[in-house]
């Protein structure tokens, strides 16, 4: 009997020993696993570098990326869902609270659509004694055998761009031709992905634009508000879905950051027991209308299952604003600022649209009002001594343009050279207290560069009434039926090169000081109206420097907003020309920034002969005004038929 009892025994304890051994084994080939992990994310763990904010509420970046158990247990943070925004299930959740919630959703105190301080204050209370933290994790692809991926993941409280929502998840990715992250850990990576928006840039390990400190950690430059990663230190636009439309800025001065690194396991059941949040499959963020809703976590993105595959899709370069040259950068300024412009109208729509409808609705009827209530016709541009009609001035100024286009395009061109030599002269003429070894600090200081402004300012519009003057000497050679080329107006014009500037500078120095002020800006802009014939007074009545100021005052009076609407409309068409150009091509046309704006420059210099056509026709009609009687009405008007 215990002969054959003996073979049993045996089996049951070979069982039994083979079952300890691999209970054993295996806890520690998973705790093996996630030490290479662990070992992995510490080497290449990121350089966070964040636009310094300088004052509270300020430009610049005040968030950092949080460890989300900072959210959990929290009496500010609500779990709310399914079905819509006031469906409220806890306050305060834990992270267990969130596993398997499908579409419900996260809320922060706040509005995302009218934030004002609010979430930077929140945040600044909830990270009190807690570290900046990123979440590493070590993921493979089944499309893709061979290939290893190891992320980082950034949770922000609150994402200040365009679309304005609570949370936002941004990551980087590292790739590796390897098997799992003992085989990585023997290895450099071979490619690095920085998410923005909703998609990535793509850098090889050891490119150039790439940033490493210590020979194995990436510099991640967050864009301010928007989180969105780039490569280095500038201002970026975007212009489709994939890299978002608007501009990133991750100009600096800038803090470094080197976050707590905590790995999220890549088996899924050991990275829930872990991370019991990695299974919520709601928004960390409050439910709101349209691209204003918060995020969904890393475990509903593709890369988080489909990395490699993800990877793909990469593109190979962000586009960064380029410096500003003679031409300047008005596309792109213009592109950053309307595509935020409009942005803010969107969410004042969505907060009140009734307002904001009643509110267009009055700006349409207020230009259909004044469309109509003008004459436009005639249109013929000469005589120009004459009196004409709020729409005549406009329309002749358009067609004296198309009818002598040699003429004003040969002065917008020459307008070009002529700005670039002014830059140079401007450069020159401040670089030249560095020069001299002028330097100063505090007050000094602060006096030195309102000087520095106002030269600028000078300059620059010493350059416009150089045009002015030149347009003007054209226009009126024309209307004498005499011939008269673009070098010829502007040599016209350089003979009263002295009172131009001289009145120049008075009126910019006035405007300063009235500006300073503060209470006397509109003042200034009184002012700005009244002195917008003083270039004509020069050229055409030969008036010394600051009698030009005193007569175009003259000219001017009781007429302030007939004057001011029609060089406005005229310098608004002018200046927006290039600009929008500009912008539309960056939307519609895959070409380098720098180009757009060369475009936007030569279509601004080419407007602005029309702008001084405008002023012009507005002075002869002021001038015309002043020197002829009025009209006026007849007491009585007589029948024109029998009663």
């Amino acid at each position: 009997m215990l002969a054959s009892k003996e073979p049993c025994v045996n089996r049951k304890a070979t069982i039994a020993l083979l079952a300890t051994v691999a209970g054993l084994l295996m806890p520690g080939t998973a705790w093996a696993d996630l030490a290479d992990e662990q070992a992995l994310a510490d080497r290449y763990a990121p350089v966070v570098r964040l636009v310094v904010q300088e004052e509270e509420c300020g430009p610049g970046e005040p968030y950092e990326p949080i460890d989300v158990d900072l959210l959990f247990g929290d009496p500010t943070v609500a779990l709310r869902g399914p079905w819509n925004a006031t469906d409220l299930v806890k306050i305060g959740p834990s992270a267990a609270d969130l596993v398997n919630r499908y579409e419900y959703h996260l809320d922060y105190p706040g509005s995302a659509l009218d934030p004002g301080c609010s979430y930077e204050q929140w945040n600044r209370r909830l990270t009190v004694g807690s570290s900046p933290t990123v979440y590493a994790h070590v993921a493979t692809d089944p499309g893709h055998p061979g290939r290893l991926a190891l992320q980082y993941w950034f949770f922000y409280v609150f994402n200040r761009f365009n679309n304005l929502h609570e949370g936002d998840w941004e990551m980087i990715q590292l790739d590796f031709d390897a098997l799992d992250a003992h085989d990585a850990l023997a290895r450099k990576p071979v490619a690095v992905g920085y998410s923005s928006h909703e998609g990535a840039e793509h850098a090889a390990w050891g490119d150039e634009k790439l940033a490493i400190v210590d020979g194995t950690h990436p510099v991640v430059y967050p864009a301010a508000g928007s989180h969105a990663n780039k490569f280095g230190d500038a201002l970026y636009l975007g212009s489709s879905a994939e890299a978002g439309v608007g501009c990133d800025d991750t100009e600096g001065p800038h803090r470094e950051v080197r976050p707590v690194v905590k790995t999220i396991p890549s088996d899924p059941a050991a990275a829930e027991s872990a991370f019991p949040w990695i299974a919520f499959e709601g928004r960390w963020g409050e439910l709101q209308k349209a691209f204003f809703n918060g995020p969904t976590g890393p475990n509903l993105k593709q890369q988080w299952t489909e990395p490699i595959e993800w990877s793909d899709g990469w593109r190979d370069r962000s586009y960064a604003v380029p410096a500003g040259g003679v031409l300047g950068t008005a596309a792109t300024d213009f592109f950053c600022v309307a595509v935020e412009r409009g942005s803010r109208g969107l969410v004042s729509l969505l907060r009140n649209p009734g307002a904001v409808l009643i509110t267009l609705a009055l700006l349409l009827a207020l230009l259909i009002f004044v469309i109509t209530r003008t004459e436009w016709r005639p249109t013929a541009p000469l005589r120009v001594a004459r009196r004409r009609t709020w729409g005549q001035i406009i329309s002749a100024a358009g067609r004296m343009y198309v009818q002598r286009a040699p003429l004003f395009i040969g002065l917008g061109i020459l307008f070009i050279p002529l700005g670039g030599i002014i830059s140079l002269v401007q450069a020159g003429v401040l670089g030249g207290f560095g020069l001299l070894g002028v330097s100063a600090s505090g007050e000094a200081a602060g006096a030195l560069l309102l000087l520095i402004a106002v030269l600028g300012v000078i300059l620059a519009l010493f350059g416009l009434a150089l045009l002015q003057g030149a347009t003007t000497c054209a226009l009126v050679r024309v209307d004498a039926g005499e011939s008269i080329g673009p070098i010829a107006a502007y040599r016209l014009t350089l003979g009263k090169i002295r009172p131009l500037f001289s009145s120049i500078a008075m009126a910019v120095v006035a405007g300063f000081v009235l500006v300073g002020t503060g209470i006397l800006i509109p003042v200034a802009v009184w002012l700005a109206v009244r002195w917008s014939f003083l270039a004509q007074a020069i050229v055409l009545e030969d008036s010394p420097a600051f009698a030009s100021l005193r007569r175009s005052g003259q000219l001017v009076r009781r007429r302030w907003l007939r004057v001011g609407s029609l060089v406005g409309i005229g310098a608004v068409l002018a200046l927006l020309a290039g600009p929008l150009l500009g912008a539309l091509l960056i939307l519609f046309i895959d070409a380098p920034l720098a180009l757009m704006n060369i475009l936007a420059g030569i279509v601004y210099a080419l407007a602005m002969p029309f702008v001084a056509l405008v002023t012009t026709y507005v002075y002869f009609d002021a001038r015309t005004r002043q020197e002829l009687p009025g009209d006026d009405e007849p007491g009585e008007l007589p029948a024109e038929i029998a009663v």
